[in-house]
């Protein structure tokens, strides 16, 4: 987890950071200014970094980068090419899939600002079901499939980038950065045409006993303060994702994780109310520590919950400290 940052008008030294920082490969650009700057914050294995190209720069990949890797566009263009010969042209406002993790590309950004999101392709695994067989879940396509759905997407990114990744207190809470790539992740399945089947089969239907679920319970209070995904859950279970959400959803209404957030908020509203005051506890840090991304949100959850807002129950715990 941290930060990096880059600023350098040297394409020698630019080439040599790409190919530390993402995967081997060779650069080109002329131009009176070739200012190159890069910042990255990461949590984990995931990552949001911000470049900007003041020049039109060459780039031309020699091996797969290892991670998905997606652009997002704020300014200029980038014109992008896959091994296989998949070419696109990207401006302002576009979220695309910038480079498979098993493929090596090439391409030009032209005078552009824009963001790199990297992730491991596990972590698409852990919050969908892939296909039978031997398939992991993987991207079919490089754009989304609307409009919506990649503004849905961009709205994510910059929520993270903005108010998660760059917020030590925050991106270094354990749960809550598991919390923020697994909801990277389902953004990217939910924008992106994609393998992953969600549909229950009729095998699903029947494994979605009430067994199942009691295992799963267990499984998540036992583990509420640790980061577990669904497939986690699945796999204690044993049942696939697909019989797991169903069996929430028939006998709960509602799906594993959200069972997970509920005994995280009511782990959140037990901290709350044994707080000591010498210690410097917050309502940020506490809803930090289990897991929620959004102060706002956690506070509208808690107080449909419980009936206050949990600064209210934390000033409960020293009530002489109120006012």
């Amino acid at each position: 987890m941290g930060t990096l940052q880059f600023d350098s008008e040297d394409l020698g030294r630019t080439e040599d950071f790409l190919s530390r920082t993402y995967t081997k490969m060779r650069i080109g650009g002329t131009a009176d200014c070739t200012r190159a700057q890069v910042s990255r914050d990461s949590v984990g294995s995931t990552s949001i970094d911000r470049l900007a190209f003041d020049y039109d720069m060459s780039h031309d990949a020699t091996l797969p980068i290892g991670k998905i890797c997606l652009g997002n566009v704020h300014s200029g263009t980038i014109v992008r090419q896959h091994a296989g010969g998949t070419e696109g042209s990207f401006g302002p406002g576009d979220v695309f899939l910038y480079a498979p993790h098993d493929r090596p590309y090439a391409g030009v950004i032209q005078r552009a600002r824009y963001n790199l999101i990297l992730l491991d392709p596990a972590l698409l695994d852990q919050v969908a079901t892939p296909l039978p067989g031997p398939e992991h879940v993987r991207l079919t396509g490089d754009r989304p499939v609307s409009r919506d759905a990649g503004r849905n997407l961009r709205r994510t990114i910059a929520y993270l980038r903005d108010h998660v990744f760059a917020e030590p207190e925050l991106r270094d809470a354990p749960l809550l950065a598991s919390t923020a790539t697994q909801m990277l992740a389902a953004s990217v399945l939910y924008a992106f045409p994609n393998n992953a089947i969600t549909d229950a089969t009729t095998e699903d239907r029947r494994d979605a006993r009430p067994a199942t679920l009691r295992r799963a319970i267990a499984f998540i209070e036992d583990r509420a303060d640790s980061q577990i995904s669904a497939a986690d859950i699945a796999a204690a279970a044993r049942v696939s994702q697909r019989a797991l959400q169903y069996a929430f959803r028939h006998h709960l209404g509602t799906t594993p994780l959200g069972y997970l957030r509920q005994v995280r908020l009511a782990q959140a509203h037990r901290d709350l109310m044994a707080a000591d005051y010498g210690t410097g506890v917050t309502v940020t840090g506490i809803a930090a520590r289990w897991g929620f991304l959004h102060p706002g949100r956690f506070a509208a959850d808690y107080r449909r919950a419980y009936g206050r807002s949990p600064r209210q129950s934390l000033f409960q715990s020293f009530p002489d400290q109120q006012g």
